[in-house]
């Protein structure tokens, strides 16, 4: 059963993230420099929420609220959901779906460890799928 864990493997080891006190501002400049589309909020080893350029556009712009002034906990989705790296790709894929979100956080024993989107589920899915048809036509091919 293909796992978060194999996605994890083929990406950097890297989580951005930012306190719950930084700017809106400070996470989209942050953003923007690591060509990222979300950043996880986290304060002392705890994840308190994630920040995506949906939350941007719904709870800064569209409210007028100023993303220099406003600190991110204002903006940010609390709780998220997360999985553990033995999810299966299948139940990500459910859950990104029926939920109607793009990012999931990764954690295991209480920390995080990695962030995945829905681009890197699509991405996995399609090389699988690409190595089981060249592997159908190495066997028919004989």
């Amino acid at each position: 059963m293909r796992t978060v864990k194999h996605i994890l493997k083929g990406k950097p080891a890297v989580v951005y993230a930012v306190s719950s006190n930084n700017s809106v501002l400070d996470a989209l400049q942050l953003m923007m420099e690591k060509n990222i589309s979300a950043l996880l909020v986290i304060e002392e080893n705890e994840l308190l929420g994630i920040f995506t350029e949906r939350d941007y556009a719904r709870k800064i712009i569209l409210q007028g609220k100023s993303s220099k002034n406003t600190p991110i906990y204002e903006a940010m989705t609390s709780n998220p959901y997360t999985i553990s790296p033995n999810e299966s790709i299948d139940n990500c894929m459910e859950l990104m779906t029926s939920k109607h979100f793009r990012h999931l956080p990764v954690v295991e024993d209480g920390s995080v460890i990695g962030i995945i989107s829905i681009g890197d589920l699509v991405k996995f899915i399609i090389e699988d799928q690409k190595q089981t048809i060249n592997q159908l036509e190495s066997y028919i091919n004989g």
